[in-house]
């Protein structure tokens, strides 16, 4: 079963999923830890892995028979740069707004 193909606001807006990126962040974890957190079934969990697994939040690494999710940077960087284009964005509208008060306020 493939999981459906998410952008990342998609994958994070569910919070379950950013409750996993939260514990991931802690350290790696096995599949099956990470569905001891939750109360969901383990194919509901591994549902959940593999759309952060097709949208670069998480790697998944086979040692031995366990699997274990890593969080990865590729998802991340796609949230950031999206973050700093409205950073940038309100940084010049609020820059434009403090040289217009300062002109008014000098006059």
């Amino acid at each position: 079963m493939t999981a459906p193909a998410l952008d990342v606001f998609q994958v994070i807006a569910d919070p379950s999923r950013r409750q996993m990126l939260h514990l991931l962040s802690n350290e790696s974890m096995t599949i099956n830890a990470l569905a001891e957190n939750f109360d969901m079934s383990r194919p509901a969990v591994s549902k959940h892995i593999k759309i952060m697994y097709n949208a670069g939040f998480i790697s998944i690494t086979d040692i031995g028979r366990e699997r274990y999710c890593t969080l990865k940077q590729d998802g991340f960087n796609e949230l950031q740069d999206f973050i700093n284009y409205f950073d940038k964005f309100w940084t010049s509208k609020l820059k434009k707004l403090e040289t217009i008060l300062n002109n008014k306020a000098g006059k």
